[in-house]
């Protein structure tokens, strides 16, 4: 069933300021649903957790509900859901308590950065896993030989945020679990662009961040209830020392919390539909990926018919993203000509940084473009024409 384009992109009011919005993979614009959660827990009034009175059981009850959420849209557990401010920070606290100078840890040149340094900061010895800079790829077979006795943990991501490759995430994790070490998936980018299944993937740590998939600046982590358990954080003395409470410092962005569950009813509802959430989030994000594909094969096939365009990568799966030059204009250049014409793109190094290391163009970058499920073939053909407008020598 397709999309119902026009009811979708009604429910964003950023959309009626006349741009198209292809800068989706930097973040996404926010649903009105999402914005009435937020407002209304501050307009009902939320005090901390734990609580006697009124305001704090409403604390309760949304971060309850946020962890049920979640768990719904990637398969897990709620009691398995950990929150933070953003996916880079809960990284950093994970890899403290997974990883150390005793281990090994596998890496990938394709991932974001924030599944890789933290890693590297732990003081574990790195095995590098290279990325196939024709096409993009994440070669599976190599991790045979990276992964060994020592592997403490096997990072890697599910999509890559510039080339939008999606690695065969499923077997890398398989060879992880043979030598018993730990995965940690790295599911931001992707989580926005179909159905996950974290059980599925074979993710011992599946990690995303709401404001991808029309959220708030929410991060989350997700893993099994029995393997957080055997973890022992760093964290404060009188802090709860419960799963999943022991892995989040701080108080809770409560009313953030009620906007990350409104979020993930939302796509659920991108299909008129019945059946559980979790069955009705696998139906919408799967027309999703099927409209964003569809709109993206136009946007290749016309960046590739520009002379004076390169295209990076050529994974056979992907998300809808592109991540391109124009011959004789730096990067930030291309992108102030398209915002000059209506078109949000993004620019640089995106903090893929190992992976445009590897391709040669970490200073400066390249331009990104990326769609999600609320773009439509107008934004495609806007970013063809302002590309194709750009003059030589300059923009």
């Amino acid at each position: 069933m397709p999309l119902p384009l026009d009811r979708i992109r009604a429910s964003y009011p950023a959309l009626s300021d006349g741009y198209a919005y292809l800068d989706g993979a930097a973040g996404t614009q926010t649903p009105t649903p999402v914005i009435e959660a937020i407002a209304d827990a501050y307009r009902r009034g939320i005090g901390n957790v734990t609580g006697t009175f009124p305001a704090s059981h409403r604390s309760d009850a949304i971060v309850a509900a946020a962890r049920a959420a979640v768990a719904d849209l990637v398969g897990g557990a709620p009691d398995g859901v950990i929150f933070g401010p953003n996916m880079t920070t809960l990284t950093y606290r994970l890899s403290r308590a997974l990883a150390g100078p005793e281990d090994e840890v596998v890496l990938s040149r394709l991932d974001h950065d924030a599944n890789v340094r933290p890693w590297v900061q732990t003081g574990a010895t790195v095995r590098w896993a290279e990325v196939d800079t024709v096409t993009g790829e994440l070669p599976v077979k190599q991790y045979a030989r990276l992964i060994g006795p020592r592997t403490r943990v096997v990072a890697v991501t599910a999509a890559s945020n510039i080339l939008g490759t999606r690695p065969d995430v499923a077997a890398i994790t398989a060879l992880a679990h043979e030598a018993g070490a730990l995965t940690y998936v790295d599911g931001v980018h992707a989580t926005a662009h179909g159905p996950v299944d974290v059980r599925a993937l074979g993710a011992d740590f599946y990690a995303t961040s709401a404001y991808k998939w029309s959220g708030p600046h929410i991060g989350a982590v997700i893993a099994d209830p029995a393997l957080l358990e055997t973890l022992k954080p760093d964290k404060l003395a009188p802090s709860p020392d419960t799963v999943p409470e022991r892995f989040e410092t701080g108080t809770a962005a409560f009313a953030d919390l009620a906007g990350v569950t409104a979020a993930v009813d939302h796509l659920a509802g991108l299909l008129p539909g019945e059946g559980t959430r979790r069955e009705r989030l696998l139906a919408s994000m799967t027309a999703a990926e099927e409209h964003e594909q569809s709109l993206f094969a136009e946007l290749l096939d016309g960046l590739s018919t520009l002379p004076h365009v390169t295209l990076y990568g050529k994974p056979a799966r992907r998300t809808a993203t592109a991540y391109f030059a124009v011959a004789g204009h730096a990067p930030r250049q291309v992108a102030e000509h398209l915002a000059g014409r209506g078109v949000n793109v993004w620019s640089g190094h995106s903090y893929a940084w190992e992976l445009t290391g590897a391709l040669g163009i970490r200073d400066g970058g390249a331009v990104r473009a990326g769609l999600v499920h609320y773009n439509d073939r107008s934004d495609v053909e806007r970013l063809l024409e302002g590309v194709r407008s750009i003059p030589p020598g300059r923009p």
